[in-house]
């Protein structure tokens, strides 16, 4: 082989490895569900500039509508307000110290939430649950792109290339 043969050969070699090293850099902030502990992405939303997002569904004991609001900062998720219509079996009946608990025809609104999380574990409903990921005004059915029954791993993170190939990008 010739000596251009080689340098051209060592070219090709050395811009595949800086793509693929590329494609590694976690670059793009997303709300990414991962099956189960495990690093395999099921579904991810993009993250804009706006970092605040919801998660809205029917409770499985109420069958009332539960809407959870979050914000990405730090690199974790802070809850900042819940809204429920029964402070029955899994939902708060009072506020915590600093938070505010605001009740109005049968809506329970709980605001200046500071709870955060790396990430929050859910699994997908089957049945009445119809879990949603309300972003910038438009709701997502989180069982469109995520089996029902799954056990999922929400956090907000920054993701690479090959994890958006891996998993499914929610949009409308």
């Amino acid at each position: 082989m010739g000596k251009q043969k080689k340098l051209a050969w060592l070219a090709a070699v050395c811009c595949a490895c800086m793509v693929t090293a590329a494609c590694m850099i976690p670059y793009m902030p997303a709300v990414v569900f991962k099956k189960e502990d495990s690093d395999d992405v099921m579904a991810f939303l993009p993250l804009q500039k706006e970092k605040t997002f919801d998660i809205i569904y029917t409770h499985s004991i109420h069958k009332t509508k539960v809407a959870e609001t979050y914000v990405w900062e730090n690199g974790v998720i802070r809850q900042t307000a819940l809204v429920y219509h029964d402070p029955a079996v899994g939902m708060p009946a009072n506020a915590e110290q600093g938070e505010k608990l605001i009740i109005t025809d049968g809506t329970y609104t709980l605001s200046n939430m500071k709870r955060t999380f790396p990430y929050i574990d859910m699994r997908i409903g089957r049945v009445r649950a119809n879990h949603r990921l309300k972003y910038k005004g438009k709701e997502y059915e989180l069982k469109r792109y995520i089996p029902p029954g799954s056990w999922t791993r929400m956090s907000v993170q920054k993701i690479n290339v090959l994890q958006q190939l891996k998993g499914v990008e929610i949009n409308g």
